[in-house]
Formats: structure tokens, C-alpha cells, sequence
């Protein structure tokens, strides 16, 4: 079984906020440094800091983090590591957003005012204490594929979703402990300092996210159930940090699970239980077709850029 350090590929999860007024103009220097070192992946910049996932050679993904983390604003940059057998991502992108996960609330401010960081090691502890409600900060589709025990689901389609829930629900959460988690740390982070804005004071968020839970804590001693999703052609990872079972629809981009793929309305490439009836059959076809050219350039020893 491969580990993460023998991986020919290393894969760089990140983020920071922090303030950054010059945001528009870092976009192009940092685009030029990731194609010249080989690295894929998307960063996204805002005025609020920097958020992406990234692959390429090991030193080289080295390098960009040396390269970020030497800017005064972004150090302590939050960085977790992991490895693919071959590169995840198709291109590499640097794009200017709002903000670098979008919530849609003006004011929020995570440098300032995020929830209590609680240490993988310390995580069991927490959200196993009765008094403790635990949040899923992801949207349905990720938590379908595995979350912690206990946690509740508030089943957003959208980060943005997660406001609105929380604040149909404050008044059952006033005076509770909170812990919150997300993939990586940062949209736990930002849901914390809302939590906070609307007077929930007791509020707590792993650090490092599930990524990180996943690297440090053994999984014999682990609470967490399932895969997590992670944003690339890897699909899902779990304990170790290991390549997981899903697989993504390419109809729709949902993740699913051996069992998914075991439903008739299941068919590679074409449509999946979830979507098979929100696309007509000329969708199908056409899907279908990408399919084949997929296929037929595997064979070839090539990558089909729309697979």
C-alpha cells in the first residue's frame, strides 16, 4: 500500500487570511511561478487572503510554499500535505474572487474574530462530551461520503446556505459548546466568526480540518466515518490520507460511493441515481460520446482534457 511520502506526486492544500490589498496584482507574478515549477491546481486571491489546492513534484510544491509563506502577510500559512499517484489536476489557475470561500456575508472577519482552535489530538475528547454539538460546516454532497459520529447535517447545497441555517437554529444553540469542522480548516474557520457575530460565544473548529484529523489520529482511535471528499481527480481520501473508493459522476460531479455505482440508474461517464433524471437523453448522448473520446484517449496513453 502506498504511502504519502512515496507518491510521486505531492498535493498542497492551503490557505490564509489575511489582509491583502495588493490581492489583484499578486495574480499574474504567482501564475507565472506555479507554470515555471510545473505545479496544477487553482489559487484563489481576495482581499481577505488566499485559499487553493495544488500538485506537482514534491520540491516544487515546496518551493511555491516557501514562496507564499515568505510573504510577510501570508506567513503562517496553513498547509496540509498530501500524495497522488499521478497529477489531479488538468491546468493550473490563479483567480481573483470576492472572497476565497465565499459565505455571501459582508463584515466577517476569521483573522479577528474565528472560533477556539482545538488540535487533532484533542478533537475525540471534544465532540464526545454529551454538551458538545458538533457541526458539518460542508455541503450535503460531502458529508454523504463520511463525516464524524454525532454530527449534525445542516444539508447546505452551498457555503452560502450555512448563514441562513444557523440562524434558523440559534435559538436551539444558544449556550451550547459548538465545535465545527470542514475539509481543510478554512471554512470552519470563517463559519466560526459568524457563529461568534450573531452572539454564539462558545464556539470550536479543528484545526487543520478533517485533513489533518485524518494524518494524525490513527484510525483505530478515530471517530470519523467514511471518505472525505477532496476537491480534485483523487475524489476522496481517507485515514493515512489514502486514496479512497469514490468516484465522481462525470454527468453531474457528485461523488459516489461502491455502492452508487451499483444502482441501475448508474452507467460510467453518463448519469448517475442522483442525476439520471435532471438530463434529457440528448445530455446523456452527448456525455456518452465525451465518454468514448475519454476512453480512446487512455488508450492512446493520453489525457483527455474534458475528462
Amino acid at each position: 500500500m502506498h504511502t504519502v511520502s512515496d507518491m510521486p506526486i505531492k498535493v498542497a492544500a492551503l490557505y490564509r487570511f489575511a489582509r491583502l490589498p495588493d490581492w489583484r496584482e499578486m495574480r499574474m507574478p504567482l501564475l507565472d511561478f506555479c507554470t515555471r515549477h510545473g505545479v496544477k491546481g487553482t489559487l484563489l486571491l481576495a482581499h481577505e487572503g488566499v485559499n487553493g489546492t495544488v500538485a506537482g513534484a514534491p520540491d516544487a510544491i515546496d518551493a511555491l510554499v516557501a514562496h507564499l509563506d515568505a510573504m510577510p502577510a501570508l506567513s503562517g500559512l496553513d498547509v496540509k500535505y498530501s500524495g497522488a499517484r499521478e497529477m489531479p489536476f488538468h491546468r493550473m489557475k490563479v483567480r481573483l474572487k470576492a472572497e476565497i470561500v465565499t459565505m455571501g456575508v459582508a463584515g466577517v472577519d476569521p483573522e479577528r474574530d474565528a472560533g477556539t482552535y482545538v488540535e487533532p489530538a484533542d478533537w475525540n475528547a471534544l465532540i464526545a462530551d454529551p454538551d458538545t454539538v458538533v457541526i458539518d460546516t460542508r455541503n450535503d454532497y460531502e458529508v454523504g461520503l463520511g463525516t464524524f459520529d454525532r454530527s449534525l447535517d445542516p444539508k447546505t447545497a452551498s457555503f452560502r446556505e450555512f448563514p441562513h441555517w444557523l440562524e434558523a437554529n440559534r435559538a436551539a444553540l444558544e449556550g451550547k459548546k459548538l465545535a465545527m469542522f470542514c475539509t481543510g480548516g478554512i471554512r470552519c474557520e470563517k463559519a466560526t466568526a459568524y457563529a461568534k457575530s450573531i452572539g454564539l460565544d462558545e464556539v470550536y473548529h479543528l484545526k487543520g480540518g478533517i485533513l489533518r484529523y485524518l494524518e494524525e489520529v490513527a484510525e483505530a482511535a478515530s471517530r470519523w466515518q467514511g471518505e472525505c471528499f477532496v476537491f480534485d481527480e483523487r475524489v476522496a481520501v481517507g485515514h493515512g490520507l489514502r486514496e479512497g473508493e469514490a468516484e465522481l459522476c462525470r454527468a453531474c460531479r457528485r461523488p459516489l460511493t461502491p455502492q452508487d455505482r451499483r444502482s441501475p440508474l448508474f452507467s460510467e461517464g453518463i448519469s448517475c441515481a442522483a442525476c439520471h433524471e435532471e438530463r434529457s437523453q440528448a445530455d446523456r448522448e452527448r456525455y456518452a460520446e465525451r465518454h468514448r473520446q475519454v476512453a480512446r484517449a487512455k488508450t492512446k496513453g493520453a489525457r483527455h482534457i474534458g475528462g
